[in-house]
């Protein structure tokens, strides 16, 4: 798996199209409940203060209304194989400090996405002082890597297509998986948006070898003719995003070479500012080097291009 994947932003956003479906699949008493006004995604910085420090990204908060109550909905997403060892104890802190900021009654989940260990997370917080349980706080613990795949692909629920990725699995398994969880959204009622989401995500973890490469496209193949088209619509567009990321690099790495060649090789800084530029900017930018005479003079573009709104 490769390690540029943000897996933060690619969970948030499937887990915010899908809010709903994630419920209905892995907390359907909750779902039952919760009634069909508008869900409130809170913003991060409206809780920031409220989790640790360490964190870059805040976990997902959503406020809803339950049958005879509000509620608030916490997700905290594990991505990493050395899971934290207090993780019991940190969902406690949040639960309480949730539960006192907002008044509200929270139910708090885990969502473990890593593929090792599969030994099971952590559930409960309990304390005990002598023979007497002090406390002993649950969570609903969702741990991908403990899920058969198979026991998913005649799913009718969008988020389990996508999901099916990152569940048990052989890595012998993987062109079956991702072609298990393309047939399953060829056949859901989904619009182009929606698809293009859960398709992307599916790419994102489940890249293939090139023999595995061979039989997803021979187990494609096999689909009845509607499914074949839908999926072969999505395993398209991946080619030509793969293209067009692949003609931006190249051209990205040909001005490297080309500043290289006339001042001398550019500074991680300068790498950096290269690789931020849109298309247009690096050809731009391929053009002003023709006249620019010293590595300042290219600096200089560069900051201004980054100033520019």
């Amino acid at each position: 798996m490769p390690d540029s994947i943000d897996h933060d932003a690619l969970f948030k956003l499937l887990l915010t199209a899908f809010f709903r479906d994630f419920l209905a699949l892995f907390a359907v008493d909750l779902s039952q409940q919760m009634r069909d006004e508008l869900l409130i995604f809170l913003d991060k910085e409206s809780f920031a203060d409220l989790i640790d420090p360490d964190r870059r990204e805040a976990d997902l908060v959503v406020q809803t209304r339950l049958r005879n109550q509000q509620a608030t909905v916490l997700i905290h997403l594990e991505h990493q194989a050395q899971a934290d060892a207090l993780l019991d104890r940190r969902m406690f802190r949040y639960f309480a400090r949730f539960y006192d900021h907002y008044d509200t009654p929270i139910y708090p989940i885990v969502l473990c996405s890593y593929t090792t260990p599969r030994r099971a997370a952590p559930d409960r917080h309990q304390i005990w002082v002598g023979q007497h349980a002090i406390l002993n706080f649950q969570y609903q613990v969702v741990q991908l890597n403990r899920l058969d795949w198979r026991g998913y692909i005649e799913s009718t629920n969008p988020i389990a297509a996508a999901l099916m990725s990152r569940m048990r699995m052989a890595p012998s398994e993987r062109w079956r998986v991702k072609a298990a969880c393309l047939r399953l959204l060829a056949g859901l009622p989904l619009n182009g948006l929606q698809r293009r989401l859960l398709a992307q995500f599916v790419d994102q973890y489940l890249v293939l070898d090139v023999a595995q490469e061979a039989a997803f496209q021979e187990e494609v193949a096999t689909f009845r003719q509607p499914e074949q088209e839908v999926v072969m619509e999505i395993v398209t567009s991946w080619e030509r995003r793969a293209h067009a990321e692949g003609l931006a690099e190249g051209q990205r790495r040909l001005v490297e070479r080309m500043v290289s060649r006339k001042f001398g090789a550019p500074t991680p800084a300068m790498s950096e500012q290269i690789a931020a530029l849109a298309p247009a900017q690096l050809e731009a930018f391929a053009e002003a080097l023709l006249e620019l005479t010293n590595l300042v003079d290219a600096q200089h573009w560069l900051a201004a291009v980054q100033e520019t709104p």
